[in-house]
């Protein structure tokens, strides 16, 4: 991986060019040597909106499981940009291919053929129930163009006026209105009412509230297989089959955000997989391009027809830099035995995740998820532990103000799970005494 990252930027040197392009590097670098963390949090603090609760230090380059910040401290890395770097930082495959395209054409508009696009939609359908890929940029954005469809193809498909979406309590799609509004946790909502109409929330793993739901204007589900930022819920075996049948006996539209659990995070490509279940449309996004920014709306022929030239758009969606990093991160997803890796990492994390737990039966409350999304929910808030743990050299997150959540990169090792196993524990151990419970 040498001379990529934000401190030894490669830019070649061509001819009578070659010093112009020495100067560029050397501002370049200059510009992003930081003196260490201390700068890069002042200057972010003075310069960029907060929105975020940010942790006090940069992250400037990273390999597999493992980041550095602008200190030069290394990490062992459980959030992989939140489910984003699936296949670890900077996998070889996808920088080659962000390179390569580079070098040839960075965008043009979606009026015209995009060959990486159309490379990248078919190997997604090849390998998953959809016909018709749509892309866009971001998970919001793919959950938006979702409702949208839902909506249009209700007008101009079926020739109804059904408008309304069931959502699920406790569910999380998104920052932007309509996404935003599909969220199941009033928390997000705060502020930003009026918030967009023909939205209700019914349980999550409850199919009986859901078909007593359904009313005359209901003309579509949403829902995570698994849910994320709510906690790591994982539904029962069955639900998601009688979610199904609830659509297909009142004739809905099911669709599946994907954005966190699917691009092999739970140990099969799609978490539907796991359920035996499938989707009239399926979201995806954060894992989908090792970490350049895009999003996909995957759907059956049928449900496509919801959507015709001129009815939704996005600018840069599926631009051959984006869609060449994408076919590259698929490609090595599916070729490089990953997904195999994620079901034996997975179940070993959980065996130590569980042993844990069995010895802190007063601190530690359960362990659940599947594959590499799981969680630890704790009898107390989980921000110590994370700050503590951040503190010996391991990044996780804490969601739902009591769960830790695990998203490692598919490529971590067995060596890596024990040594996350035991800053953990100490970690724990800090808290419980703190807390006055024996460690």
């Amino acid at each position: 991986m040498e001379g990529w990252g934000p401190r030894s930027p490669r830019i070649e040197e061509r001819g009578s060019q070659g010093e112009t392009h020495l100067e560029e590097k050397r501002g370049l670098e200059a510009a992003l040597a930081f003196s260490g963390n201390q700068e890069a949090v002042a200057l972010t603090d003075r310069y960029v909106m907060q929105t975020y609760a940010r942790f006090p230090l940069a992250l400037v380059r990273g390999e597999g499981c493992r980041v550095w910040d602008a200190d030069g401290k290394a990490y062992l890395d459980f959030v992989a940009g939140l489910a984003v770097c699936n296949l670890g930082h900077c996998h070889p495959r996808v920088v080659e291919a962000i390179r390569a395209q580079a070098g040839r054409l960075l965008h043009v508009s979606n009026l015209y053929h995009i060959p990486q696009q159309a490379l990248l939609a078919r190997k997604i359908v090849e390998n998953s129930f959809g016909d018709r890929v749509f892309f866009c940029n971001s998970g919001a954005e793919a959950n938006e163009g979702a409702i949208k469809l839902a909506r249009r193809y209700e007008r101009f498909v079926r020739g109804g006026s059904r408008f309304e979406i069931l959502a699920m309590r406790n569910s999380f799609h998104g920052r932007t209105l309509g996404a935003l509004t599909a969220t199941g946790q009033e928390k997000f909502h705060k502020g930003f009412e009026p918030l967009v109409p023909g939205f209700r929330y019914v349980p999550f793993d409850d199919p009986d509230a859901l078909e007593k739901a359904v009313g005359p204007d209901t003309c579509a589900v949403i829902l995570e297989p698994i849910q994320g930022e709510g906690g790591v819920v994982c539904p029962s075996q069955g639900y998601l089959r009688e979610v199904r049948r609830i659509c297909d006996d009142h004739d809905l539209m099911l669709l599946f955000d994907e954005v966190q659990v699917g691009m092999g995070r739970t140990g099969t490509l799609f978490a539907y997989e796991q359920y035996g279940v499938k989707p009239d449309v399926m979201t995806l996004a954060k894992g989908l391009a090792g970490g350049v920014p895009i999003g996909a709306l995957v759907a059956t022929e049928e449900a496509a027809r919801g959507f015709a030239p001129g009815a939704h758009a996005a600018t840069f969606g599926g631009n051959p830099l984006a869609a060449a990093a994408g076919l590259a991160a698929l490609e090595a997803l599916l070729e490089e035995g990953l997904l195999e890796n994620c079901r034996r990492a997975g179940a070993l994390l959980r065996r130590g995740l569980e042993d844990l737990a069995a010895r802190r039966p007063g601190q530690v409350r359960q362990v659940r998820g599947k594959g590499l999304i799981l969680g630890l929910e704790l009898e107390e808030p989980g921000a110590p532990v994370v700050k503590a743990c951040m503190e010996a050299g391991l990044l996780i997150n804490c969601t739902a103000e009591r769960v830790l959540r695990f998203l490692p990169p598919l490529v971590v090792t067995a060596a890596e799970i024990e040594e996350m196993l035991q800053i953990l524990d100490r970690a724990l151990s800090v808290q419980a005494v703190a807390g006055g419970k024996q460690a």
